[in-house]
């Protein structure tokens, strides 16, 4: 059963009222936005970035492209995809957080990325773009947050140009029994500590743990992209299936 159908939806591992989820998630990503970027090299040792160079050589974008980044946060891909791009292309940068819109405009306008990006506080389930608009959709580590993801993905095939690509990059199932033991260790014990000293913010690290062990195995977010009318649904593990990164097609 998805989580739209029912009254109420997870969060974390806790079960809450489905209309609040938005505002819930809204509450971590609000709590957690100005040391992001830091977190995130903390939690993952830096291979947060070596993931996403993996989705942008996966993405096939090109001089003159539209991309849009959902949940794109700080600006990581963003960033990335403006270079390629250049001048005749665009690419928008969507999260529901203003938050973590601020932090993603102000990162990228100190870099000088200015002129190819555009800004979009936008729910992933109902975007506000028209049909056919994108040659890529990316959404990187930002999914699994997404209240309805059978509403999303659907939502992303509709904006997605035929041609078009979608990845979606996202903590999944590890492979093996033994680095998921030490996975959940980390995640459960050292995870809620690090956002503690660096952050001041154990519950919303906590939070974020839960939210991935919700998160669909790679087998079924391959299946939902199916019924979201994509084709050639594929995924490749990375980090030992850590993280998955998944491909689909819109013909």
């Amino acid at each position: 059963m998805q989580e739209s159908s029912s009254k109420t939806t997870h969060f974390g591992f806790k079960e809450i009222p489905t209309d609040e989820k938005v505002d819930a998630v809204a509450q971590v990503f609000h709590s957690v936005a100005a040391k992001y970027d830091i977190m995130n090299d903390l939690m993952s040792g830096g291979i947060h970035r070596l993931w996403k160079m993996h989705t942008i050589n996966q993405s096939g974008v090109r001089s003159g492209h539209q991309v849009l980044d959902i949940a794109g946060g700080t600006g990581d891909l963003t960033l990335r995809f403006s270079r390629i791009v250049g001048s005749t292309g665009q690419v928008v940068l969507a999260d529901i957080n203003d938050s973590m819109l601020k932090v993603g405009r102000d990162k990228l306008a100190n870099k000088g990325v200015v002129g190819n990006v555009k800004f979009a506080q936008a729910n992933a389930e109902a975007l506000p773009f028209a049909d056919n608009t994108f040659d890529c959709i990316t959404i990187a580590l930002g999914l699994r947050n997404v209240t309805d993801k059978d509403a999303a993905l659907k939502s992303m095939y509709r904006v997605l140009k035929p041609g078009g690509r979608l990845l979606v990059l996202e903590f999944s199932k590890p492979e093996s029994g033994c680095l998921s033991t030490i996975y959940d260790h980390y995640s459960f014990k050292l995870l809620p500590l690090m956002g503690q000293i660096i952050a001041n913010d154990a519950d919303s690290y906590r939070y974020l743990a839960e939210s991935i062990r919700m998160h669909p195995d790679q087998e079924t977010l391959k299946d939902m992209m199916s019924n979201a009318g994509f084709e050639r649904t594929s995924y490749q593990n990375l980090t030992g299936g850590i993280v998955a990164l998944h491909k689909g097609f819109k013909y």
